[in-house]
């Protein structure tokens, strides 16, 4: 009984042992994904800015397609901003399943290390409940 559960035992914290590795893939995946969702909105800032009118320029059709062009930026602006919040919430979801799957695996440990211990605990008592026995001296004849 207690060899099956120590199988189990052990089992079971394989498989937790790999969820936690593939939680922390996750959380990393979410952080670079969160990364370059920031430099893309930095970037989108930097071309934004690029395009900002200029004192110089007086035709029509200049400022005309730098508005367009400032339009659409803002609108891919927007955009970067609402995947930043999105990879920001991911990020924050992937850390609390990697938290999670970090305190099942703790659990599992201590479940382990209390059946190790009971073991041993069962392993002393049947020493000192075993019978002794003398050993056969030999005087010298």
């Amino acid at each position: 009984m207690a060899d099956a559960r120590g199988k189990t035992l052990a089992r079971i914290h394989r498989v937790r042992t790999l969820q936690l590795g593939l939680t922390r893939a996750e959380e990393a995946r979410a952080h670079d994904k969160f990364a370059s969702e920031q430099a893309l909105s930095g970037r989108i800032a930097l071309l934004a800015e690029a395009v900002a009118p200029v004192h110089e320029t007086q035709v029509a059709v200049s400022l005309g397609a730098a508005a367009h062009y400032r339009d659409r930026l803002q609108q891919s602006a927007n955009a970067a901003v609402e995947r930043v919040q999105a990879a920001e919430y991911h990020v924050e979801r992937a850390a609390e399943a990697t938290r999670a799957a970090k305190r099942d695996q703790s659990a599992v440990e201590k479940l382990l290390a209390r059946a190790d211990a009971d073991a041993v605990l069962k392993a002393i008592r049947a020493m000192e409940e075993a019978p002794a026995f003398r050993k056969v001296r030999h005087d010298p004849c």
